[in-house]
């Protein structure tokens, strides 16, 4: 699982660089990147080029995913963690890959610190130097990031949107703790689920923020 999610991560890396080579061509011509044609002939020719390239990526980048759906019928941990709110098939398989066993986390500290999710205190003869990240994995950081704007973000009401919009009312508290909060609050739900073998419920839920 740990080659396929790398895999798929160079080629979306290289479908990114590709689609924004595309942009940049329109934006130099102040013209809308969703256009379809340029008028200069090398513009064109490069265009066309880049064009055929993004055709391939997308095929490449289905036949990966369809390949992660493949694996996620052979998994049960894969398919139970697909059902939190936010994480998806591709965020389910990179968090199994990368954690493999949930039961190293004994506490949610822990499992938050590894996620790059809290930062720690630097304390020496009782005095407070501030705080700072731990060392943390990158992709599950981003994994639990992209959740959280995944189920705050449209127009459908969940309860994680209910309680960013909490967080949003009280005084004083930004959007970008607001969203660092929900996160938090996924990546603790994830352990969880996790731990458990069973599928997401709400009743979980809040027995998982409990503890």
């Amino acid at each position: 699982m740990r080659k396929l999610i790398s895999g798929y991560q160079d080629v979306v890396k290289a479908g990114v660089r590709l689609k924004n080579q595309r942009s940049s061509l329109f934006r130099a011509k102040g013209q809308d990147k969703k256009e379809k044609s340029l008028n200069d002939p090398i513009e064109k020719f490069v265009l066309e080029g880049l064009d055929e390239d993004i055709a391939s990526y997308e095929k490449r980048k289905k036949h990966y995913e369809e390949e992660m759906g493949k694996i996620s019928k052979k998994y049960l941990v894969i398919r139970n963690l697909d059902t939190v709110p936010g994480i998806g098939l591709v965020g389910a398989i990179k968090i199994a890959a990368i954690v493999v066993d949930p039961k190293r986390f004994q506490k949610k500290g822990q499992w938050l610190s590894y996620c790059g999710l809290i930062q720690h205190e630097k304390m020496s003869g009782g005095r407070s130097y501030g705080k700072k990240d731990s060392r943390y994995c990158r992709t599950l950081k981003s994994v639990f990031k992209s959740a959280a704007l995944s189920v705050i973000g449209g127009n459908t009401t969940n309860n994680f949107k209910d309680y960013y919009e909490e967080l949003l009312a009280k005084e004083g508290s930004a959007e970008h703790n607001a969203r660092h909060a929900v996160s938090r609050r996924i990546a603790i739900l994830t352990l969880g689920v996790f731990k458990s073998g069973k599928p997401f419920s709400l009743k979980r839920k809040s027995e998982s923020i409990q503890k």
